[in-house]
């Protein structure tokens, strides 16, 4: 595999020029935003560069376990920091159950069973299969958190009017339920019909320029792609579940905070 040496990953930075000196141009005043992000990047991936050193020259069950109990509460966080408008009391405690369930359940069937990895806690396989499966699933709860709280918004009225008429909550909300669980998913349902011939995909890609055999690296790419989209699916199945539960109090009435700036729900 070619190293890159320092120098050279610094000319890489070249593009971040450009983009600056094309909002510049443009007059967008995002440069702030551009530069925080790059610093953000480079140092994070610093830093886990580094501790992906030390977990692979020391495989534990114990490390691993911690490093994939903090990417789930980091995804939870970064779940609540995108949302722009007040949530119902109670979803923020979906949040996490969902992601446990569909992201734990797609990752260990996938070393279990597709890898059969041995030991289950293998940093050099885990660590970055989590990373992927986690993040595909944290964007699909995104995606259907904003899709529950649309639609109980552009439908307030009609709810309301259901629900004095006598229908029950999860009647009212099955073409809402129904439509974000559709929205959340179409992301991975888009990425896998244009893979291999619009764009080949960063895991696939990686390999092969680690020096692995292009069939080889296509079976893995298959595999982790079937892994995320059943992550995704289990963890936005569950989201819309429960969440749409959340928009309804004890007595069926239903409860859609002000939509607002701020932060969300306790």
């Amino acid at each position: 595999m070619i190293s890159i040496s320092l120098p050279r990953l610094a000319a890489a930075y070249v593009f971040v020029l450009l983009l600056i000196l094309l909002v510049q141009i443009q007059r967008i005043g995002a440069t702030g935003q551009i530069l925080l992000a790059n610093i953000r990047m480079t140092i994070q991936l610093v830093c886990v560069g580094y501790l992906l050193t030390i977990l692979f020259e020391n495989p534990s069950p114990i490390f691993s376990t911690m490093v994939l109990l903090c990417m789930l509460a980091f995804a939870v966080h970064t779940v609540l920091g995108r949302i722009q408008h007040q949530l119902p009391l109670g979803i923020g405690k979906t949040i996490p159950i969902a992601l446990v369930m569909g992201s734990f359940t797609s990752l260990f069937f996938f070393i279990v069973v597709v890898l059969n990895l041995d030991p289950w806690y293998d940093p050099h396989y885990i660590i970055p299969l989590a990373g992927m499966i986690i993040g595909n699933s944290m964007t699909g709860i995104s995606l259907t958190i904003t899709g529950l709280f649309t639609g109980v918004r552009d439908n307030r009225s009609h709810i309301e009017t259901a629900l004095m008429l006598g229908a029950k909550p999860e009647r009212v909300m099955e073409s809402i339920t129904a439509q974000a669980f559709f929205n959340a998913i179409l992301p991975t349902i888009n990425s896998m019909m244009g893979m291999g011939i619009v764009f080949l995909p960063g895991m696939m890609t990686g390999q092969i320029l680690a020096g692995a055999p292009p069939m080889l690296a296509i079976k893995y790419q298959i595999a982790i792609m079937l892994a995320i989209l059943g992550s995704v699916t289990l963890t936005v199945f569950v989201m819309v579940r429960l969440g749409g539960k959340s928009f309804f109090n004890e007595r069926a009435q239903l409860v859609i905070p002000e939509q607002g700036s701020g932060r969300k729900n306790q």
